[in-house]
């Protein structure tokens, strides 16, 4: 049973240059370890607060100031001394002490710091690996790694909205391994920068994710680039490499309309756009099709799309419980983007894991688009037995930290890449 001696927190910067919170718990036992959260760009409006400063004066309203003295002061205040049996009991002080529905007192960013830090510690003070013991909330024994979606190239908020959709995504399909997933990612992402600059003259200059940032006009000129990249790269599309689109229509629906491409389109107009999609591309992974409040349609969409392309809940569910359990009910998708910030603790992301799981879904474990060098949503990805793992492209070090540690972990275990499967 951890006994917390102390917890503290400090603002660092994400790699967008924001700030963002990074928290350490020490052990009475002598453990010690810190972790840091991410913060998203494309948000869903049920996600958990992160709590910002308003100050216009400095970093534009967005430090993080308050939260880390929040963790300093009270939720400190509330943990020193205290022997916790496992990581619920902790969450669960988090939660009553913050008191909201929404994290919005204490701040979602300060309370998952501290949970993922007191999780570190404690796999520290067991001496097991942090994926081992993120396995064991979950009473999971994981042999499997996550086979990748990798970001290629990018529109909507992650790069300049020049196309409306926000990410094509890369799944390497035939490797068995990690190591040869990045291999083949990199000979496509080199691809895909020599066609952009031949085709658009344009050097390569990445989105948040670090996926390339084509001046296309529509979105089947960008997903049409990713074929023509993995062709170029050698590659057969469709055998070698599927694709994954995270379309984030929530991002491009007012009044009732999809605004995408210059065509104003209804929810049936959007869904047909999107099984033309599927049955023109090796489309096998599908997120945010439709708006998050646009309920009424998505199950019409996981219908549509049913046995030819996961239908991936992102805005749509925030990682929620209550959320899934809708989704669930009504059969609006089948898989869930677990990301633990939107939610706030690891205890309610594994709740939400266990929803989507006994549904039947997959997961997609996701980071965020600004994230930090630090890599403990890898060893969660593992642990948690993703079914897919989402960290972004293979350049810029917040991304790359994710994909070493996940290299750093298949050398330890030897387990294979989990099999690629609809459901």
């Amino acid at each position: 049973m951890p006994t917390i001696e102390r917890v503290t927190a400090a603002e660092i910067l994400d790699s967008r240059s924001r700030p963002t919170v990074s928290a350490t718990c020490i052990l009475a036992g002598g453990a010690q370890a810190s972790a840091s959260v991410p913060s998203g760009a494309s948000t869903g409006t049920a996600e958990a607060l992160e709590l910002r400063d308003a100050d216009p004066q400095r970093y534009g309203g967005l430090g993080c100031r308050k939260a880390v003295a929040h963790v300093n002061g009270e939720i400190h205040q509330a943990l020193a001394g205290a022997s916790l049996a496992d990581q619920a009991e902790l969450d669960g002080v988090l939660v009553a002490l913050d008191g909201t529905p929404n994290k919005s007192r204490l701040g979602a960013n300060a309370i998952l710091a501290v949970s993922v830090a007191f999780a570190r510690a404690s796999a520290l003070e067991r001496g097991v690996p942090l994926y081992t013991h993120f396995a064991g909330m979950l009473g999971l024994a994981p042999d499997t790694l996550p086979r990748l979606t990798i970001n290629l190239l990018s529109g909507g908020m992650h790069a300049g909205r020049q196309v409306a959709i926000q990410d094509v995504l890369i799944v390497p399909a035939r490797p068995t391994t990690i190591d040869e997933s990045l291999a083949m990612a990199y000979d496509i992402y080199q691809a895909a920068a020599a066609l952009i600059l031949k085709r658009y003259r344009m050097r390569l200059l990445t989105a948040d994710e670090g996926g390339l940032a084509p001046p296309c006009e529509s979105a089947e000129e960008l997903i049409e680039t990713a074929i023509v990249a993995i062709k170029s790269a050698g590659y057969r599309p469709g055998s070698d490499v599927m694709l994954a689109l995270d379309v984030a229509a929530s991002h491009f629906y007012a009044h009732g309309k999809y605004y995408l491409d210059g065509a104003q389109l209804d929810s049936p107009g959007m869904i047909a756009r999107m099984v033309r999609w599927v049955e023109r591309y090796p489309i096998v992974s599908l997120e945010d099709g439709l708006a998050e409040d646009d309920w009424e349609w998505w199950p019409t969409l996981r219908q549509a799309l049913a046995k030819r392309a996961l239908v991936v809940g992102d805005d749509l569910l925030c990682t929620n419980p209550q959320r899934i359990q809708r989704a669930i009910e009504v059969r609006a998708c089948n898989t869930l983007l677990l990301k633990p910030n939107q939610i706030g603790t690891l205890t309610e992301a594994a709740q939400a894991w266990r929803l989507a799981t006994q549904a039947g879904w997959q997961v997609t474990i996701s980071v965020r688009s600004g994230e930090t060098e630090d890599n403990w949503i890898a060893d969660l990805a593992v642990g948690w037995r993703g079914d897919q793992f989402k960290p972004g492209s293979i350049t810029q070090s917040e991304r790359l930290a994710k994909y070493n540690r996940l290299l750093a972990i298949e050398a330890e275990t030897q387990w294979p890449v989990v099999r690629w499967a609809l459901g």
